[in-house]
């Protein structure tokens, strides 16, 4: 279940949040709090910024800048998704580590549908391995 004791310090994705549909909503929710969870309980990440970027709260790490940007949005398909940069190899690797388990878009996304168990410890490691990205 989502922390929503987690305050939104820009309003601006607080705004973002609220406008998107409700079952989606909760979801984007659970995976914030996986990406803040999962920032706090990786070694050298450090701060995670949380902004919009094209529209969607997105999640940096500007003092270690050890990971890419990871983005939360609801896909024109329905759902919600967790998005990478599509030039990353995050979603490859994921592809044929959980091609059973996972539902992809492309090389940009992992999709779900609303009111969907999260993967937890899958997701959690696609996290980490996104935060830090840049230190391999």
């Amino acid at each position: 279940m989502p922390d929503l004791s987690r305050s939104f310090q820009n309003a601006a994705v607080a705004d973002t949040f609220a406008g998107f549909p409700g079952d989606a909503r909760a979801g984007l929710l659970e995976l914030r709090d996986l990406i803040f969870e999962t920032a706090r309980d990786t070694p050298g990440v450090g701060r995670i910024e949380e902004t919009l970027k094209w529209g969607q709260p997105a999640y940096l790490t500007p003092d270690s800048k050890s990971g890419t940007t990871i983005r939360l949005g609801v896909p024109k398909t329905g759902g919600f998704a967790l998005y990478v940069h599509c030039q990353t190899t995050l979603i490859a690797e994921f592809r044929s580590l959980f091609a059973d388990g996972l539902t992809f878009d492309g090389n940009r996304a992992i999709l779900f549908q609303d009111g969907q168990a999260l993967p937890t410890e899958p997701l959690r490691l696609f996290i980490r391995n996104a935060l830090t990205y840049h230190r391999e």
